[in-house]
């Protein structure tokens, strides 16, 4: 993936709006005046948002990034910057070819393309080790939260694909903070050192959990202590806002009790600055010319979509709305450790005014 994160550490584990117009008046007085509109924007209602077609799949592109990957602490969650720079050969990828679409969701088209960059030297592989915890920071500049999150889940990898019960996960059906029997809210320094992550960035209400970067880079993350388990899969239902692309919202699998000899990670949903993107990045190795595999598929993210990933012993594969987005069979590329869940909003500043951003999880399952 292309940028990373440093989440915070963990108890357990290591420490990440119609358009209104205002009334056109006119006066005539003796000089005429025009009208007069005034238009306002944000985030989308949640009414809209359901009626909105998971159809935004648009594409796909598969490749895998070579690139220069620097490992920085690796506590929960991630922390590591990378460049991916992309070179006009392509060469096919059979890891990315989608399934069969649904009669809801268009199917994505995939594009494969490698990509290789210089191989930096090997970096080395992480150790727990813990974030610094400063005092909570208050959320400045906070945006308006839309409404609740809509009744229905919209097409699920679980329903579609016969998953069975959901044996773990959090539906967000209280008001308050994090469930703290489910959740470790990370309190710590941000990304690469930049802002901080802090337990007020969350709140939950309406149905849904949200985490909230403001313009000064105060924002949050936290990591389950549920479903701490090798193989399984894994379903969060999340939209952003018309975020600022310094802010980055990323659904994880995370090495539990941040051991892997591998860099192992999972980054089943992952923004960067390419706002009209989500992408799946598969990484295993520290570093090295060829460390991850992953896709980018076009989608309006300030929709509600379902971001799903599924782990056997032989394959690794993700989905959106249903549609497979990304596969691969590799063993040498499996994880070395059992995973957990992550969600982070993370900062990534690039010198430029920060926009207030947020990231909503309407709900997180998992599956054997």
């Amino acid at each position: 993936m292309p940028f990373k994160h440093i989440p915070a550490h963990r108890n357990d584990a290591p420490t990440s709006t119609n358009a209104r117009k205002a009334p056109g008046r006119k006066t005539l007085m003796i000089l005429t005046v025009g009208a007069l509109a005034l238009t306002g924007c944000g985030i989308a209602t949640t009414a809209s948002l359901a009626s909105a077609p998971s159809a935004e799949l648009a594409s796909v592109h598969s490749s895998v990034h070579k690139s220069t990957h620097k490992s920085d602490d690796r506590t929960e969650g991630r922390d590591r910057t990378e460049k991916h720079t992309a070179k006009p050969t392509a060469k096919p990828s059979p890891s990315a070819t989608p399934s069969p679409t649904p009669s809801t969701t268009p199917q994505p088209t995939t594009s494969p393309t490698a990509a290789p960059s210089p191989s930096p030297s090997t970096a080395p592989a992480p150790s727990p080790t813990s974030s610094p915890s400063p005092s909570t920071a208050p959320i400045t500049n906070p945006i308006t939260l839309p409404a609740p999150a809509p009744s229905g889940d919209g097409t699920t990898a679980a329903a579609k694909f016969g998953w069975g019960s959901v044996v773990a996960g959090d539906e967000f059906n209280y008001t308050g903070a994090p469930d703290s029997t489910r959740w470790s809210v990370y309190n710590s320094a941000g990304h690469a050192g930049n802002g901080t992550r802090t337990p007020s960035a969350w709140s939950v209400a309406n149905g849904v959990a949200t985490v909230k970067g403001d313009s000064a880079g105060n924002t949050g993350g936290m990591s389950a202590k549920f479903a701490q388990q090798k193989y399984g899969r894994w379903e969060t239902r999340m939209r952003t806002n018309a975020r600022d692309p310094q802010y980055h919202p990323v659904l994880i699998l995370w090495p539990n009790n941040n051991t892997t000899n591998k860099c192992a990670e999972i980054d089943y949903a992952e923004g960067n600055e390419e706002t009209t993107k989500m992408k799946f990045f598969l990484h295993y190795a520290c570093g090295g010319s060829n460390f991850q595999t992953t896709t980018a598929t076009t989608v309006d993210t300030t929709q509600w979509h379902n971001y799903a990933v599924e782990w056997t012993p032989t394959s690794i594969t993700g989905y959106i709305d249903g549609v497979k987005t990304f596969t691969d069979t590799d063993p040498s590329h499996q994880p070395d450790n059992g995973m957990h869940q992550t969600l982070q909003l993370d900062w990534f500043p690039s010198g430029a005014a920060t926009a207030p951003s947020q990231m909503q999880v309407d709900w997180v399952r998992v599956y054997k």
